[in-house]
C-alpha cells in the first residue's frame, strides 16, 4: 500500500517529476535517465530509490542492467492520466522528451537530428 506522505516526497522534488514524466514515455534503464537528464548515475540512482520508495515505480534486472518502470496500481494510474494532462505539456518535459527520442535513435545506431 502506498503511503501518501512517501507519494508526495516522491513528486516534490523537480528531477523525479522529470523521471516519472520521462517513465510516461517508457521503461528505461538509469543509463538512458543519465544522458537525458544529464545527471551522475549516483544522483540518478538516488532519485530511483525514492521513487520506489513512494511506490511510483518498479525495477527489473536484465544482465547488469536495471530498468524502470512506472507501477501499475490505481494511484499511478491517476497520477499517469494527471501528468498527461497537466505536467507534460510544460517546456521542461517537451525538452526531455525530445531529449529521449534523440538519445533513443544515436543508441539504435541512427544519426541524431
Amino acid at each position: 500500500m502506498i503511503k501518501h506522505h512517501e507519494l508526495f516526497k516522491g513528486l516534490g522534488d523537480p528531477t523525479r517529476l522529470r523521471i516519472v514524466a520521462l517513465l510516461l514515455v517508457r521503461e528505461l534503464c538509469v543509463c538512458d535517465l543519465m544522458a537525458v537528464l544529464r545527471l551522475p548515475q549516483s544522483t540518478v540512482s538516488r532519485h530511483m530509490i525514492r521513487l520506489k520508495g513512494a511506490g511510483l515505480v518498479q525495477d527489473r534486472r536484465e544482465g547488469k542492467w536495471v530498468h524502470y518502470r512506472l507501477k501499475s496500481n490505481p494511484i499511478v494510474s491517476d497520477l499517469r492520466r494527471f501528468l498527461k494532462s497537466h505536467v507534460t505539456d510544460a517546456e521542461q518535459f517537451r525538452k526531455d522528451a525530445a531529449g529521449l527520442a534523440r538519445y533513443s535513435r544515436t543508441k539504435r545506431g541512427a544519426p541524431a537530428q
